[in-house]
């Protein structure tokens, strides 16, 4: 395989690899959030960790099609 075919493929795998980790901690963050605050409210229903969640999920998903976008 040619040098320069190799490098671009470590370059792909490290470019998605490090969208995949940023959007776990995304969600993670999110998850941890609504988590505290609900204990801090005293909340029965979860709802911190609902909307929270759902909203960290919808930023990661932003943050990787804007980053997608940028690749072409």
């Amino acid at each position: 395989m040619p040098q320069g075919k190799q490098q671009g493929n470590t370059n792909g795998i490290l470019r998605y690899s490090s969208m995949a980790f940023q959007m776990g901690i995304t969600i993670l963050a999110g998850v941890w959030l609504g988590k505290y605050l609900d204990q801090r409210l005293a909340l029965k229903t979860p709802w911190c960790t609902l909307a929270l969640s759902l909203f960290a999920v919808i930023i990661a998903v932003y943050n990787v099609v804007r980053d997608l976008s940028k690749v072409k």
